[in-house]
């Protein structure tokens, strides 16, 4: 980072996260000049599942970056489990995910905005904003847009007056890394009474595992007991990351921009991590976002924003119906073992490669499933 401040930019972005770095990639691809700013130095971990689902590869493809096999782990479908009962389901034919370490993402994301020559102020934390400019400490940087990048927490939200959000009820999540060979292609959900864990391979030596509930005193180690095959497969391996720890809700914001102020990622607006659709979200709406820029209006943000998380958010309340409804868990991998064809529509669906229409259908068909099962 240089010592020297910039006296003025076209976009500045204020957050130097996933979401951040790809609103200044996104930007600097449309021509732009960019700053980035945050309060803490690459690289920026945080607790979650790191499984990238398909539409967020292809954006990130879009934002010019590709995750190595050789840092990262591939993905081809989702695979349930309770106690009793599994069923798995593959991604449609050209849809792939991919996991990676977080900060292996990020470390590729930075490598990225330097490549397009990017602007980095990290370790400086932004202290205001005004319609013009943004607040660095002491210096005062003109900017023509302000990109809200600083996470669920955000104080640029709060500076735009952009707050008001409906907000579900949190959940609390714990992750960790283990040193062992991972056992399948899959990411695997575990359904339990009164929490869930998910696991998917980053590496070919590691798995990030991840639990969720709505206690906030329920930590991996005594979560992992509730999950016997889980628990087994991990017997013995070392930790090789520590605990991290997250909230994890669904909040949509009423509004995501104002004048010249856009919100991105979980600034914007969360989906349950249960998805795995947050760093997906992030990608697309930089994508969007820099071209609303391009074209001089942050008009057609708002409802793009909008339309993008319909099917995220959608997801998030059809998986946790299941929450600690045991009998439904057992009902709905039931219909899903018998009928694998409505799993995989339903993931179909998930990734973008079914219409709404279409997943009515479906919503249907598991519905007269459920009863019938």
């Amino acid at each position: 980072m240089s010592n020297e401040f910039s006296t003025s930019t076209d976009v500045f972005v204020i957050g130097g996260g996933p979401a951040g770095l790809a609103a200044a990639i996104a930007a600097r691809m449309q021509g732009f000049r960019v700053i980035v700013a945050d309060g803490a130095k690459p690289p920026i971990d945080k607790a979650c599942g790191e499984a990238l689902m398909p539409d967020a590869v292809e954006a990130l493809e879009k934002l010019g970056v590709c995750v190595p096999l050789t840092e990262g782990f591939s993905v081809c479908g989702t695979r349930f489990y309770n106690s009793r009962l599994s069923a798995q389901a593959a991604f449609p034919a050209g849809f792939r995910g991919i996991s990676v370490r977080r900060t292996v993402l990020h470390r590729l994301l930075i490598d990225r905005a330097v490549e397009l020559k990017v602007e980095f102020l990290w370790q400086q934390p932004v202290t205001g904003i005004s319609q013009n400019s943004v607040r660095v400490g002491d210096h005062v940087i003109r900017a023509i847009w302000v990109v809200g990048a600083d996470g669920a927490n955000s104080r640029v939200r709060h500076w735009a007056n952009l707050n008001c959000a409906r907000a579900r009820r949190p959940r609390y999540s714990f992750r960790r890394h283990y040193r062992v060979q991972p056992w399948t292609d899959r990411m695997e959900i575990h359904w339990g009474k009164t929490s869930q864990a998910y696991v998917t391979g980053v590496n070919d030596q590691e798995v990030c595992v991840a639990v969720a509930s709505h206690d906030p005193k329920l930590r991996l180690d005594k979560s992992l007991q509730h999950f016997p095959e889980l628990n087994s497969r991990l017997c013995g391996a070392e930790p090789v990351s520590i605990e991290r720890g997250a909230v994890s809700a669904s909040r949509r914001l009423k509004r995501v921009c104002r004048r010249n102020i856009a919100l991105v990622g979980d600034a914007s607006g969360t989906v349950d991590a249960i998805t795995g659709e947050g760093l997906g979200l992030a990608f697309n709406q930089a994508l969007i976002l820099a071209e609303c820029m391009k074209a001089g209006t942050l008009a057609n943000y708002e409802s793009a924003h909008r339309r993008m998380a319909f099917r995220p958010l959608l997801m998030a309340r059809m998986m946790l119906a299941l929450d600690g409804r045991v009998w439904l868990q057992r009902r709905t991998l039931h219909v899903f073992k018998r009928r694998p064809q409505i799993f995989e529509r339903l993931l179909a669906f998930h990734v973008g490669a079914l219409s709404p229409a279409e997943f009515a259908f479906e919503g249907l068909t598991l519905g007269w499933g459920l009863l019938t099962a």
